[in-house]
């Protein structure tokens, strides 16, 4: 079965210095892929670019990004244009920046009916106002004249959700659809997200938060520096890493523990994209190191069925995790 959306060997810059580097990922029809890592792993401007949507001082400059078999790296602004909302569509990191603050929530809806679907006013209007309530936001009607301000951040992540899915896309891009938000209304934005899946929408979840992956997607891309460290199954990869890395991101996540109360940092931080470290990028902070990882760059290979690892030693840490998270990882 061919991909909706196929990316392969993306490379995203800044100027001379490449932030994605070399990713590659694919998501099929009904089914949620989760992009998971730290900040500044790339794992935004990646989906950006699916979009057409990067700043303007970064560009792609390898790769191919094909959405049902079209490239969309060949389409113009206006041709890209046509397909979000309508085809492919995203919530945005923090929607009180992506809502215009000087417009009501309702007309922000409704606009997308008038140019999208050419309706008048009065059934733009009821149109929008069915969003708002199939969202979960309480008289929608009288609240449709409501600005951004006046939501409590929940809600606002509810209009966003309103706004994306208005016109019924077939893949739906959240990028920490959840972040900022108080436990009971995360489950209730995941609980509106599942349901959406369950009627057919494809989806791409980008998180930090292991457990809102553990709770939505079919696989996982995990992203250090740039690059995709592993790939694989959510069912495969969370109970047996094979990238000390992710390793270090369970022993990081309380909801990743099976239960467990002790959280286990990865020591260091994050390398500077503009001065990766020579061989292994995470070497510096791996407790599984050797001299090979200082100075050799591990490939991106299958080491299972479905599995993929860019570690030498990717086997030995399939079978020695639970060492590497005593030992820090």
């Amino acid at each position: 079965m061919s991909a909706l959306l196929d990316v392969s060997g993306l490379v995203v810059a800044f100027g001379d210095v490449p932030t994605v580097r070399g990713v590659s990922f694919a998501v099929e029809k009904g089914q949620t892929l989760a992009i998971v890592g730290e900040s500044g792993s790339g794992k935004s401007l990646s989906s950006l670019a699916v979009l057409g949507l990067l700043p303007p001082q970064a560009r792609v400059t390898a790769g191919d990004i094909r959405w049902e078999g079209q490239d969309l790296l060949a389409l113009g602004d206006t041709e890209i244009r046509r397909l979000r909302g309508e085809q492919l569509a995203m919530i945005f990191q923090d929607p009180l920046s992506a809502l215009n603050p000087s417009l009501t929530v309702g007309y922000q809806i409704a606009e997308m009916f008038r140019r999208r679907r050419g309706m008048r006013r009065r059934q733009a209007r009821a149109q929008a106002i069915e969003a708002m309530t199939e969202v979960g936001i309480p008289d929608a009607g009288q609240r449709f004249g409501a600005y951004p301000h006046e939501f409590s951040g929940g809600m606002r992540q509810r209009v966003m959700i309103a706004i994306a899915l208005a016109l019924e896309p077939k893949l739906l891009i959240a990028d920490e659809p959840t972040t900022a938000l108080d436990v009971t209304v995360q489950a209730q934005v995941l609980r509106l997200l599942r349901r959406r899946q369950s009627e057919g929408l494809s989806m791409i979840i980008i998180s930090h938060d292991l457990g809102v992956v553990a709770r939505t997607a079919q696989s996982v891309v995990v992203m250090y520096a740039g690059q995709a460290v592993e790939t694989g199954t959510v069912a495969d990869v969370y109970p047996a890493p094979a990238h000390p890395y992710t390793v270090g991101l369970m022993a990081a996540s309380p909801s990743a523990r099976d239960g467990r109360r002790e959280v286990l940092p990865i020591e260091g931080y994050p390398p500077d994209i503009a001065t990766l470290p020579s061989g292994c990028v995470f070497h510096p902070r791996c407790p599984f190191a050797r001299e090979r990882c200082r100075v050799e760059e591990p490939a991106l290979r299958e080491v299972a069925p479905g599995r993929s690892s860019a570690c030498h030693y990717a086997e030995e840490v399939l079978t020695s995790g639970a060492e590497l998270d005593h030992a820090g990882a």
